[in-house]
């Protein structure tokens, strides 16, 4: 794709103006030319995230003392940047740090950071983050996980789905929720547990055959009388799912900024085929069909961009409302994610049947899109966190 400044609606300092020059630069240069082959293998590549390690990716909003840099705000332009040029990289990406990294990061001990962090945040290793069932979907807050307490610590069983960076070789520990009781309420009390990869009883299956994120990796795992001790609970017993939800507050505005590359993408594709492409020997992006198609995409992109960096900005504010953090990520992750899935749609109408075809990155961005409205959350549950934000007593 050739490299296009439409303009930014969202005026980023000197620094990360900078950082998002040379991220570019690295994902057209480094990655775009491969990623067709690597799609097409349905298959995580492992040379390009080592290739992100060494750009310093995994580490960008980690904590400073174990190689972190602590800015939230580089991490969505990073997600942004290679998601421009490959969705499958981007999440990638974005679950190692929001999912992967952050949960253990915001939760876990000094000896649980120490043991796990300086690897991950270097990119040399990767978690992944349990949460989803079979049965479950988006009632994630009672799982028929179950761990039970026995004389040296906990055994879990369960079953775990649509689990991103859990099968590959770099793939370290993964966070696993359990129910561990009912609480008072009757409500079921969930507490999270690091399950290293290799122990006794936990298996990845094989992975999904997807309808997109072809090159992303993506597992269901099960767990059976999996034993782990008192020192791999992360965080409180019993607070597993209030953490989980903090993370994936942190996650949605990822996955907005991960949509905010896809429209951005589409965008420029049509752009510059709508200017090249003629018909009736004229280019269709004279005709004002095409044409006001093409400003729709680029309201879009910068409406998204700037919900995107400005639910960024509050979660690098250390004295930020948490409760306005949450309504401004849902809010990002929600336009979004949905304007993502119209603009590949807007796109692909404007490129005609090329549009249709694999050859041309806009069939991929397609297929790609739509898991962004899903997960991390559907577009229904954001509707009912924005609403519930405006005081409204929603069930």
């Amino acid at each position: 794709m050739t490299a296009v400044d439409h303009g930014s609606a969202y005026r980023l300092g000197p620094e990360h103006r900078d950082f998002r020059a040379a991220v570019a630069d690295f994902a057209r240069t480094r990655l775009a030319p491969h990623v067709e082959k690597w799609n097409a293998r349905h298959r995580l590549p492992l040379e390009a995230v080592r290739e992100l390690a060494e750009l310093g990716l995994f580490g960008l909003a980690g904590p400073e003392e174990y190689g972190g840099a602590g800015d939230f705000t580089s991490l969505c332009v990073a997600i942004e940047e290679i998601g421009y040029v490959d969705q499958s990289l981007g999440i990638t990406l974005s679950a190692a740090v929001g999912l992967g990294s952050n949960p253990i990061a915001t939760f876990g001990t000094p000896e649980q950071r120490e043991r796990y962090l300086p690897d991950l945040l270097a990119g040399r290793a990767l978690a992944a983050f349990g949460l989803t069932e079979p049965e479950g979907g988006t009632d994630a807050g009672a799982p028929r996980t179950r761990a039970t307490r026995t004389a040296g610590g906990w055994v879990i069983n369960g079953s775990k789905q649509f689990i991103t960076n859990s099968g590959t070789e770099l793939t370290s520990v993964i966070t696993i929720t359990a129910r561990t009781g009912t609480a008072s309420d009757g409500a079921a009390e969930v507490t999270a547990f690091l399950v290293p990869v290799g122990t006794p009883g936990l298996e990845v299956g094989p992975a999904y055959d997807k309808a997109g994120w072809y090159a992303s990796d993506t597992h269901p795992v099960t767990l059976t009388d999996v034993e782990v001790a008192d020192d791999q609970v992360l965080g409180e017993v019993g607070r597993g799912y209030g953490q989980f939800l903090a993370a994936l507050d942190d996650g949605r505005v990822a996955i907005a900024a991960l949509a905010l590359g896809c429209i951005r993408a589409c965008r420029d594709l049509a752009v510059e085929y709508a200017g090249t492409r003629e018909t009736f020997g004229k280019p269709i992006g004279s005709r004002q069909g095409i044409a006001f198609q093409l400003a729709d995409l680029d309201v879009m992109a910068h409406a998204a961009e700037l919900l995107v960096y400005a639910a960024a900005e509050r979660k690098n504010d250390v004295d930020h409302d948490r409760s306005e953090f949450k309504r401004a990520a849902s809010i990002a992750k929600l336009y979004a994610t949905e304007s993502a899935v119209t603009a590949t749609r807007i796109a692909a109408q404007v490129f005609g049947g090329y549009g249709f075809m694999n050859e041309y990155p806009i069939a991929r961005f397609h297929r790609d899109a739509k898991i962004l409205e899903i997960g991390e959350g559907t577009s229904e549950v954001q509707r009912l966190l924005i609403a519930r934000g405006l005081g409204l007593p929603v069930a």
